[in-house]
């Protein structure tokens, strides 16, 4: 299948299982062309860790299976080897061998990310930045494709442990499922599709048709004046009163990266003000520190946005 058949099936088969849902969708599969990590934070019981389940059974690998999922359950007592990997005593070949741990998959859920300690939040670091785990004087790679979908309740703060501001930049976006409206809920009441439908998915593109996608997606163009104007809202960001900390270089890098690969999603090889808008939120307002907690720093990009981008006419 072409590129965009297998993009709009992929969201099509994860339609059936998260109703209702297609904006959210689209911006998923758009930071997973852009080969960027994902924080979904919302209430519980709206299907936050079944998203990671539903893209890691749509995909599937070499040999046809789904790509490879590893699910982590963080907790307070876990160690960080306990996600890396350890080096284990072969008592027959007396030798070190290498067991590797849950991040080196595919498709990483990391479950409640804010329920672990610092530590173990920054053996997840390396792997999310830099796309490798260094055990004792070996470096393991993880293999290709390769993205972490977190979640994290933003209602219950009891035993949990904020992420800091540098494991936050590391990812693209921050998503929200949110409710779902009437006729999407009844669907869920009489069909329950996270254990009727996604039971009985299979792959419904391979992992060539995903790769050749994100090729794809690096390859849109975006016009000069966007670029220029993705600049300006990001250093708008440094000096806004609203704001104790800006976006950094890497926000903007993964807001343009982000816009062309929605622009992709929606059937374009170029990307429009409308991309760069639709996607300054979730990208940037989670590595924003705001001045007065009670403000709401989606607010403010919609702002800048209205003043940088909307509106901008390059074709």
């Amino acid at each position: 299948m072409n590129i965009q058949e297998a993009i709009q099936t992929l969201i099509n088969g994860a339609g059936t299982v998260i109703r209702g849902k297609r904006e959210f969708l689209e911006l998923l599969v758009a930071a997973i062309l852009a080969k960027g990590h994902v924080l979904i934070e919302d209430n519980p019981g709206l299907g936050k860790t079944t998203v990671a389940k539903t893209i890691a059974r749509l995909i599937a690998g070499p040999d046809g299976a789904p790509l490879l999922f590893k699910r982590i359950q963080f907790t307070p007592d876990l160690l960080p080897y306990d996600i890396t990997g350890v080096d284990v005593f072969d008592p027959e070949s007396r030798a070190f061998r290498f067991v590797p741990g849950p991040v080196l998959a595919n498709i990483v859920l990391a479950d409640e990310i804010n329920r672990t300690t610092p530590k173990v939040q920054s053996a997840l670091l390396e792997v999310m930045a830099e796309r490798q785990v260094t055990i004792g004087n070996a470096t393991h790679r993880p293999p290709d494709p390769f993205f972490v979908i977190a979640t994290q309740n933003p209602v219950e703060s009891e035993g949990t442990f904020p992420l800091p501001a540098a494991q936050l930049d590391r990812f693209m976006m921050r998503l929200s499922l949110g409710y779902p409206d009437r006729q999407s809920e009844l669907a869920i009441l009489n069909e329950n599709p996270s254990e009727t439908v996604l039971n009985g998915l299979t792959p419904a593109i391979g992992e060539a048709d995903l790769l050749a996608a994100q090729k794809s997606a690096a390859g849109v163009f975006c016009h000069d004046a966007l670029k220029a104007a993705v600049a300006d809202l990001v250093r708008d960001t440094r000096v806004h009163r609203g704001f104790t900390l800006g976006a950094s270089p890497r926000a903007a890098l993964h807001l343009l990266e982000a816009a062309r690969a929605l622009a992709l999603v929606k059937g374009r090889d170029y990307v429009i003000d409308e991309d760069i808008s639709a996607l300054a939120g979730s990208v940037l307002v989670h590595r924003l520190k705001l001045r007065d907690p009670r403000s709401q720093g989606e607010k403010f990009i919609r702002e800048l946005c209205i003043g940088r981008i909307n509106g901008i006419k390059t074709i």
